[in-house]
């Protein structure tokens, strides 16, 4: 596969989605695949739901980890409302791969707020390129409902400029051998959930 310049890659969801390992499984499939990357990781109050990010940025050369608003282009929702939360990054032409999970906020789960209703019709005022996948049905069809970051990480393969056996060799070398199978399982599961198709990054 050829290697492009470079890409911005946001990745956003809620504490326990597995956010932190997703985002490490793709810097190492990027340093295989022969790109400089680097990252950034934003914890919010993770243990109680709260919002995490990570940035990733990949090149020939990156000097810097952090995307700029308006600069994301893909935007890896591991939850529905954290799509819309942070969909002002994305650059013009940018797609959003959404995972169609709900997790309520506690402001929600005490009836204090509502959850946002049309999130999807929200987001297609930021990018005419949004993909739902249902990343939960996916990993709960492999028994593994821990392998939700994994199966977004096989559907976001489809817009990102590596070969599927890279990410299958950065599976292998960012997880304990026990746990390989069943994440690569996941990958391929996550890859399913969408046409085969050219990398857009």
């Amino acid at each position: 596969m050829s290697m492009v310049a470079g890409g911005n890659v946001l990745l956003a969801g809620v504490g326990g989605q597995g956010i932190l390992l997703a985002s490490e499984v793709l810097c190492e499939a990027f340093l295989l695949g022969g790109y400089d990357v680097k990252k950034s990781e934003v914890h919010g109050m993770a243990q109680r739901g709260g919002a995490v990010t990570t940035h990733l940025r990949f090149g020939r050369k990156v000097n810097s980890p952090l995307i700029e608003p308006g600069a994301a282009d893909l935007l890896v929702a591991f939850e529905k409302m954290e799509a819309l939360r942070f969909a002002h990054y994305l650059s013009p032409g940018g797609a959003v791969l959404a995972n169609a999970q709900e997790i309520y906020p506690p402001s929600v789960s005490t009836g204090r707020e509502r959850y946002p209703a049309g999130i999807e019709e929200r987001l297609r005022q930021f990018t005419g390129k949004m993909y739902v996948v249902d990343a939960l049905a996916a990993a709960l069809s492999l028994r593994e409902v821990r392998a939700v970051n994994i199966v977004m990480v096989g559907a976001a393969s489809h817009f990102l400029p590596l070969a599927q056996e890279t990410y299958v060799e950065a599976l292998r070398a960012a997880l304990p051998e026990k746990i390989v199978d069943v994440n690569v399982r996941a990958f391929k599961a996550g890859r399913g959930l969408l046409p085969e198709r050219k990398g857009e990054v």
